[in-house]
Parts: structure tokens; sequence; C-alpha cells
């Protein structure tokens, strides 16, 4: 039985987590389904956006599998550590935006996951953590490094040096996740959300969020640099002249072509 589900409907890809039993724990063969996914949704080029959540009612996922862990030594955990930030990494740098439809228990590596996305949607009942340092290690898979990016220094450090958990209302509040719903209507949100972007053009948004993720990085004037080559990228593409075009004759623009 697979533990990542795939499917895709038009152009977007939704991937679900599902160990709910295990309240969807991130374990070897998690990481390696999401790691093949990845892959296959990076050379499908008719893929435009894809949605990651969670299996059940209870949890998007409550963390990384404590007894896969809990006998590493020093080499292993590096190992481990490793291989799931390359998974992360192969997420966050997906041609295509990805969204996390994010309900109940998102802790550790499960936050982790969610922090790797684009965009974070999380359901009422949802609840935020890294509570890493109270099992007697830090975060691993990139939580020290994007949380403060993301919700800035102090309180990224209050989160993980007091194992804090948040609900859905104060991550909404403090910029952790981008929209909040009721649970009934969260994949109806997120595939709402993921309609509304694949129906821009594909290459564009692609380039955007190169341009966004690298720039991000580095300094304002090299960000801009970076920022003009995709901006004049664009002008190769048959989208922006077919799309340009209609717009100057007053003519309906049907559809982009992702070329």
């Amino acid at each position: 039985m697979q533990s990542v589900l795939y499917q895709t409907k038009e152009n977007i890809a939704t991937v679900t987590i599902s160990r709910p039993k295990a309240l969807n724990a991130l374990n070897a063969e998690i990481l390696s389904e999401l790691s093949d996914n990845f892959k296959k949704i990076q050379q499908d080029k008719n893929i435009y956006v894809v949605i990651i959540t969670g299996a059940g009612e209870k949890s998007f996922v409550a963390g990384a599998d404590i007894s896969e862990m809990k006998d590493l030594n020093l080499k292993q955990a590096h190992e481990f550590g490793n291989y799931g930030n390359t998974v992360f990494r192969s997420i966050e740098n997906s041609r295509a935006p990805v969204i996390a439809a994010i309900n109940g228990y998102t802790l550790g590596g499960g936050l982790e996951l969610a922090l790797a996305c684009d965009i974070r949607i999380a359901s009422e009942d949802a609840t935020f953590g890294l509570p890493e340092v109270s099992l007697g290690i830090i975060p691993g898979y990139g939580g020290t490094q994007r949380l403060p990016r993301i919700i800035g220094i102090s309180r990224a450090k209050k989160m993980i040096y007091t194992a804090e958990r948040i609900n859905a209302k104060r991550a909404l509040e403090i910029g952790l996740i981008d929209m909040l719903t009721q649970k009934s209507d969260l994949m109806e949100t997120a595939m709402n959300l993921a309609s509304q972007i694949a129906s821009q053009a594909p290459i564009s948004v692609a380039y955007a969020k190169d341009a966004i993720n690298k720039g991000i990085q580095t300094d304002i004037d090299t960000a801009c640099a970076i920022e003009t080559d995709f901006f004049a990228k664009c002008f190769e593409t048959q989208d922006q002249k077919n799309v340009m075009d209609a717009f100057l004759k007053k003519e309906k623009f049907v559809k982009f072509k992702n070329k």
C-alpha cells in the first residue's frame, strides 16, 4: 500500500500523505515517495500547481517517526537530516507552486513540510509547533531556517525554544499560514486557489517563483538583476506574445499554451 497518494485533475496535482493510523508521521518510505512524486511533477510540464495534504481527520503530518530516529548515531542522524532536507528542498524548488492544505496536527517535520510549500491554507482545527527540543533534538528538516524567514526571528526562536504549540487563528495572525477556512471547506478552498494560479501563464508563474526564491536569499541589487533576467525570458514565450497581441486588439484571450 502506498503511503503517498498521487492524483491529477486537469493541470493540478494532489499529493496526499496517507498514514492516518500514525497521524501521517513521516518515515523513510513517505520521504522516498514524496521524492519520487516531485521528480514526476518536475518532469510533467502539464502540472501547473500542486496541493499537499494529509489523509484522515486528525492530522496533516504529526512529525517524523520517532521509532526510526531513536537509536541513530551521529553519522546516521546526519544522513537522516540531510535526506529530509533534500526532499523538502525539491518541494521548495518545484517548478509548480505548492499549496499546503493543512488539517489537524502539523508538528515537527509536518510543520517543516508546510514551511517548504509556497502557500499554506489551514482548517480551524489545525495545530502548529516545532516540539523537537522537548525530545532532546532540534528541527532537522529546515525548521530553524524557514520559520524565521516566514514569521520573523524572535517569534521563531520563541516557538522553537519553548516547543510551543499554536492554534490556526494565531498562525494566521503571525503569518505562518496565509488562509484560514472551515474544515469542511479546506480542499475546496485549496483547489479554488490552485485553479486560480493554474489559469495564469504557467511559465510566468514558474519564473516568478524562481525569482522570489533566488532573490530573497541575496542583496537587493543582485535580486533585482535576477528579476530582470526572468522578466526578459518571458519575452521568449509564445504565451506572452499571444496574450499581449489579444490585449492590444481587444480580443478575448482563450488559454495559455505553456509555450
